[in-house]
């Protein structure tokens, strides 16, 4: 009785699955086929180096204080010492929110993005989503970002069609 119920339920879950309809795209592979998203992308990565040397500017002038310091140390005031300290931490603690306030979750280089890359994001999803619905695909899997995506046959990768739906 017990093989009969799981052999229904197995029979019964393979036909669910084979009458849905589904698609796979490669959602990196549609973002990379468009220039304005390798424009931004390019515009993003200038804009980080410019972030990163002036962190880097900042952080070289704590470490020059310092070695400046040690070199110092031994024949400064004990409050002579105190206010080297506390101007090297403060430099430090500057340069820190500088580099959180251009790299951190909240900061300029994330907005930048999201001003930069949102657009193109709503106009690939909805690309795919269009072409999807056209097609009467229920579902939707994107090997890109799927890391447990172990195959799929080539016949359901509709990258191209919509790479080629968007020009």
């Amino acid at each position: 009785m017990k093989r009969l119920f799981l052999t229904a339920v197995l029979i019964a879950a393979a036909w669910s699955a084979s009458a849905q309809n589904y698609m796979i795209v490669n959602s990196e592979k549609i973002f990379k086929s468009l220039d304005e998203y390798n424009t931004a992308i390019e515009s993003l990565d200038k804009l980080a180096e410019e972030y990163q040397q002036q962190v880097d500017d900042k952080f070289k002038e704590v470490e020059t204080l310092y070695n400046n310091y040690q070199e110092q140390k031994a024949g400064l005031s004990a409050s002579s010492r105190q206010l080297l300290e506390d101007t090297i931490l403060s430099k430090e603690k500057d340069a820190t929110a500088l580099q959180e306030s251009l790299f951190g979750k909240d900061g300029t280089l994330m907005k930048r993005r999201l001003e930069l890359i949102q657009p193109i994001q709503k106009k690939v999803f909805g690309a795919i989503e269009a072409y999807a619905t056209a097609k009467g695909y229920d579902l939707v899997i994107d090997s890109a970002s799927n890391p447990t995506l172990l195959y799929n046959s080539p016949k359901l990768d509709c990258t191209q069609a919509v790479i080629d739906s968007m020009k």
